[in-house]
This record gives structure tokens, C-alpha cells and sequence, in this order.
């Protein structure tokens, strides 16, 4: 009895571990949007600055893993409440790079005059963030029906990213001047496409966690 509560616990305890990573990773979304829109470089270089101690969480919640599956041998659920943090904190730490690239995008804009009004890129980072955040949650409560819920906002995103594709192009294509800073908003854009792709991801991870099933969600 004493065994399985110490396991319970070190469950609870890499649960809790995999949340503050997540906080962290969607603390960066949003700051690294605010540093584009705002043009704040300071803000832009904390970010790439943090992606270091969110690969830090990352290998320190791998190695906890790691741990639990050779000291408890652990079986059905367990094991995939393992399995599934383990490749949650993959997609994440993919999450937090995706949003350094955007810091380093913003860095590269700096104070340039910005070619469109920012509206749909913010619009397209909240989305990315709520997901990522209901993605969490749904983990959390091991709720598969409310992780398809969240993957069903993929589909918002990438309307989004659709529409700002193409309306960087256009702008290129009237005035070739722009070309390097649209080349780096395309890449913003592209990097909160994956952001949600990657929520998506997760949410797929819920799945198998709950049923046991490996389904794809979007």
C-alpha cells in the first residue's frame, strides 16, 4: 500500500511538473506576439533567453520519467500516463521553439515601420494559446471529449493563417520593398500554424492516455 501511495505521488508530482512547463511555454506565445506587435526587442530576446530553462524542464521531467518506468515497472494506465507525459513535453518544448522563432522574427522586424496593421497574427496567437492551455486542462482531467473539442479549433487557426498568407502576398507582389519583412511575418504566421498543430498533438496524447486509442484529431 505504501509503495502504491509513493507511486501516486510521483504520478502527481510529473503532472504537476508537466503543467509548469506548459505555463511557462504559453507565457511564451504571448510575449513572443506582444515583442512582434509592439516591437519590443527586450521583450523578444527574454524570450529566446527562456527557451534555454523550458528545454531545462523539459529534460528534467524526461529523466523523471525515465526513473518511474525503471524503478516501478509500471503497467496499463500507468504506463501510459508515463508514456503520454513524455511525449506531451516533446510538443511543447517544440511549442516554446516555435515561439523563440517568432522573438527572433520580431528582433529581426525591430523598429521598422510595419508594412500591415498587426490584427489577425494577435488574433491567431490567442487562439494558439487558449488551445494549448485547454490542451492542458483536458490532460489534466484526462478528458478525451473535451481534447477533441480543443482540436476542433484547429480549423479557426488555419483560416487565419490562410488569410494572412495571403494577404502578405499580395503585399509583395505590389511593392517588393517589403519582401524582407513579409518573409518574416510569414514565418510568424507559419510558426503559430505549428503552435496549433502541436495542441493539437497533445490532444491526441490525451486520447491514448483515457481509451488507449492513438486517433487523429485533426
Amino acid at each position: 500500500m505504501r509503495t502504491r501511495t509513493t507511486f501516486d505521488q510521483a504520478l502527481k508530482e510529473l503532472q504537476q511538473d508537466i503543467l509548469k512547463m506548459g505555463f511557462c511555454v504559453e507565457e511564451a506565445i504571448a510575449k513572443a506576439v506582444e515583442s512582434l506587435t509592439k516591437q519590443d526587442m527586450i521583450l523578444a530576446q527574454s524570450v529566446i533567453d527562456g527557451d534555454a530553462l523550458i528545454d531545462i524542464q523539459e529534460m528534467q521531467i524526461e529523466d523523471k520519467c525515465m526513473k518511474l518506468i525503471a524503478t516501478q515497472s509500471p503497467l496499463a494506465k500507468d504506463l501510459r500516463r508515463i508514456a503520454a507525459g513524455l511525449m506531451i513535453i516533446i510538443d511543447l518544448e517544440r511549442i516554446a521553439d516555435l515561439a523563440s522563432d517568432i522573438a527572433k522574427s520580431a528582433r529581426r522586424i525591430g523598429d521598422q515601420p510595419l508594412i500591415k496593421p498587426l490584427i489577425d497574427i494577435p488574433r491567431m496567437a490567442e487562439l494558439a494559446q487558449k488551445m494549448v492551455g485547454e490542451a492542458l486542462d483536458a490532460y489534466v482531467r484526462e478528458d478525451p471529449k473535451l481534447a477533441e473539442a480543443m482540436a476542433a479549433e484547429d480549423e479557426l487557426v488555419d483560416n487565419l493563417h490562410n488569410q494572412v498568407l495571403r494577404e502578405l502576398l499580395l503585399l509583395m507582389m505590389v511593392d517588393p520593398s517589403v519582401v524582407d519583412q513579409a518573409i518574416a511575418l510569414l514565418f510568424t504566421n507559419r510558426h503559430l500554424e505549428r503552435i496549433a498543430d502541436h495542441a493539437t498533438n497533445i490532444g491526441e496524447r490525451v486520447v491514448y492516455l483515457a481509451t488507449g486509442e492513438r486517433k487523429e484529431l485533426n
